[in-house]
């Protein structure tokens, strides 16, 4: 991965994972800072989903560590986690607990003050805050996504890590959530997304870069069309 001047909010050296005989991620290095935003892209079983747990602290690499905001990432590294948001393929919603309740309890997790209140902000955020009574296992798979990008949020994180975000919106929350992740960015935070559907994230993306059997292919600046980024990208498949 190329280098970076100033201060890298997340980096990562040597990321190496295994399941059992099977070797997942082979010496992948990672390195952001402030505003940019990295799109990922790669064939199922590339390893980026294993990447993002790795990245969040959810997953113990075999070898290479991570830093987040200089510091390494461990187990016990508590306050340096919650420098880092999460979308991941479980909503980290409890079933049992309204939207209302799940973000308040979230953002006592994260040590915020006024939880009620920053739990009303994530809702108004995320156009929902006439679902605050709504438990998270009678919503339809959209607006689950939508609890769970508000959950991923709600603390204002300087790294955000999202594995599909754009999965089952629809075309106003779609927009909305370009438009909070451009603010983001703005603001100084750095992302990592993860997708199958590059169109969804090129306008956001400073970075492109592609996965392919746990190593990067491809790791550049955005700059052509992503019809042509595509294109390249299948011919690194195609064999």
């Amino acid at each position: 991965m190329p280098s970076h001047d100033g201060v890298a909010l997340i980096e990562a050296r040597g990321l190496q994972r295994s399941y059992g005989r099977v070797r997942i991620l082979r010496g992948v290095d990672l390195s952001l800072s402030p505003g940019e935003a990295l799109a990922i892209i790669g064939p199922n079983g590339a390893g980026k989903t294993t990447l993002l747990r790795l990245l969040s602290g959810l997953l113990r690499p075999d070898a290479g560590e991570i830093r987040v905001l200089g510091e390494k990432l461990t187990p016990g590294a508590h306050d340096t986690r919650k420098a880092i948001g999460l979308l991941s393929h479980q909503s980290l919603l409890y079933d049992d607990l309204t939207l209302r309740e799940n973000l308040a309890f979230a953002a006592r997790l994260y040590g915020l003050g006024q939880p009620g209140r920053t739990a009303e902000d994530a809702l108004r955020s995320a156009g929902m805050i006439d679902r605050g009574a709504e438990l998270p296992r009678r919503l339809s798979r959209g607006l689950l996504q939508r609890a769970a990008l508000a959950r991923a949020l709600l603390h204002s994180p300087s790294v955000i890590l999202l594995d599909e975000p754009f999965t089952a919106l629809d075309a106003a929350a779609a927009e909305r959530l370009r438009a909070d992740l451009r603010s983001r960015l703005a603001g100084g935070a750095a992302i990592v997304v993860v997708t199958h559907q590059l169109g969804d994230v090129w306008e956001l993306a400073t970075r492109v870069a592609v996965l392919i059997r746990g190593q990067w292919a491809a790791d550049e600046p955005r700059s052509e069309s992503v019809d042509a980024f595509l294109g390249r990208y299948r011919a690194m498949t195609d064999g």
